[in-house]
């Protein structure tokens, strides 16, 4: 098993940056490709970010390609997501997620989930 609890949500205006933060425990966690991913209300979860777990590739969804940054680090076991300049369609619940193997922009792919951060950014 793997815990995953994410922080850093918010309320922030837009053109403001916010960087989430998701902390591991259980399994090793250096073993794991990491991905966010996020739900905005009344639509599904889609993916945000993923970086494998050596923090050699990363993926973006083409909305946050410049804006957000996603990393690691697996001495704190824990993953990051830098967001800036942001707009009002960023809001939703961000989730981080856990899976072996390969990098994937799958929700349906990944093991493990958080119980999400809500970021909301006003116009």
């Amino acid at each position: 098993q793997v815990q995953l609890v994410e922080s850093g949500g918010g309320l922030v205006q837009a053109g403001g940056s916010l960087r989430l933060s998701c902390a591991a425990s259980g399994r090793t966690f250096s073993n794991y490709n990491m991905g966010w991913f996020r739900q905005a209300p009344g639509k599904e979860r889609r993916f945000v970010a993923a970086i494998s777990w050596l923090g050699s590739d990363r993926s973006y969804v083409d909305s946050a390609k410049g804006r957000f940054t996603i990393s690691r680090d697996n001495v704190k076991n824990t993953v990051y997501l830098q967001m800036n300049s942001m707009k009002p369609e960023d809001t939703a619940v961000y989730y981080c997620a856990a899976k072996r193997l390969s990098v994937s922009v799958d929700a349906e792919e990944y093991d493990y989930w958080g119980q999400g951060t809500q970021v909301t950014v006003s116009s």
